[in-house]
């Protein structure tokens, strides 16, 4: 006898939203020589934040804090805002999930943009969310068509990210300013910031800790370099964050995660040196792929998107054939964005094997 699985659960695949390398390299029985297509930042966490994981870990008998006391105390100082105004959690992914779960029961309506990140999806059809998409608009999320959706639909959810994956390009601060005021009441707005500290100045919006309708995802993950940790926070009024509480894994933040955050929060220096980094290996990507007659769409992320000149078709053939190279990169999902290979801003000697690699890969998807 099997278990009885709810319905829901019942009706769903199994499935991951991203297959990772390593499962790639499990496949292809040997390892990748340039990792550049998960949005890591191959520039390391701060050393500082190495040394505090590492004293953490030696502690790691002890359970970590379940209220996230410290840290999210250094977030409100960073932000201006109370702590009372921030809920830390096991990475952007795990809170989307959990404000998914605050707010959308089965059938609900919730809204993002077709191609857009698929963790959230994920998440709404974990929760019986019923998904309604609008396109990109010339490579980038459409806030008007996502607010007149959500009006449309009554959701009670909409998910936009600003700067924005897969494609890398972002709206400017007025412009998000004026989709938060437009949210429709009883909508909630989660606006993922992931990638916000690569993005130019005036991209991101002042904080409202008083508003209820948007929540602000921030992560540790990309320009802090502790993705494999999974630290990640958000930021919203205080009723809405305290509503986290309800349902949140008191003890899913752990104590080296923890530490390493808190740590590399207080590293200015190094996070303008990965700022640095990331912008030099942004301008090289877009080097590389002019030497091969592709062009680099302009991103404000740790990653650039490379037109391939033809359909999705095509540009499955060239991801295909890096890999086969041993170069690791990913792809948009969606027609038209899916014309496009994904390559992140990695050290140069990954940008290296990238470089001597491409032109071979175009050729064997040109056929």
């Amino acid at each position: 006898m099997s278990p009885r699985y709810t319905p829901l659960v019942a009706g769903l695949p199994a499935t991951v939203p991203f297959v990772g390398p390593e499962t790639q390299e499990r496949r292809r029985g040997r390892p990748f020589r340039a990792r550049i297509g998960a949005n890591e930042n191959g520039f390391g966490p701060s050393p500082r934040a190495v040394a505090a994981m590492a004293e953490a870990a030696a502690e790691g008998w002890k359970y970590g804090d379940p209220e996230n006391h410290d840290l999210k105390a250094a977030l409100a100082r960073h932000h201006g805002v109370a702590p009372e105004n921030v809920v830390v959690g096991e990475g952007i992914d795990g809170l989307l999930g959990l404000a998914v779960r605050l707010v959308v029961e089965p059938g609900d309506a919730v809204v993002t943009s077709l191609g857009a990140y698929p963790t959230f999806n994920f998440h709404v059809a974990g929760f019986g969310g019923r998904l309604c998409t609008v396109p990109f608009t010339g490579d980038r999320e459409d806030p008007e068509a996502l607010l007149a959706e959500t009006s449309r639909t009554g959701a009670k959810l909409v998910y936009h990210s600003n700067p924005n994956n897969p494609m890398g390009s972002w709206w400017d601060a007025a412009t998000v300013r004026r989709m938060i005021g437009g949210v429709p009441e009883g909508a909630l707005l989660c606006l993922d910031e992931a990638y916000g500290e690569f993005a130019p100045e005036g991209t991101l919006p002042p904080i409202d800790p008083a508003d209820p309708n948007v929540l602000r995802f921030r992560t540790f993950s990309k320009a802090y370099g502790l993705a494999g940790l999974r630290v990640a926070y958000a930021i919203g009024e205080a009723g809405v964050i305290r509503a986290f509480d309800k349902i949140r894994n008191h003890f899913g933040v752990n104590r080296v995660a923890q530490a390493g955050a808190l740590a590399a929060l207080a590293d200015a220096g190094h996070l303008a040196w990965v700022r640095a980094e990331v912008e030099a290996a942004r301008s090289r990507i877009a080097r590389i792929a002019a030497a091969s007659g592709l062009a680099a769409l302009p991103s404000a992320t740790n990653f650039v998107a490379i037109d391939c000149g033809r359909d999705g078709e095509f540009a499955r053939r060239v991801l295909a054939a890096l890999v086969e190279r041993d170069v690791f990169v990913r792809m948009p999902a969606v027609a038209p964005q899916n014309r496009c290979i994904r390559v992140g801003c990695g050290p140069a000697a990954d940008l290296d094997v990238f470089e001597a690699e491409l032109p071979a890969a175009l050729a064997a998807a040109r056929g």
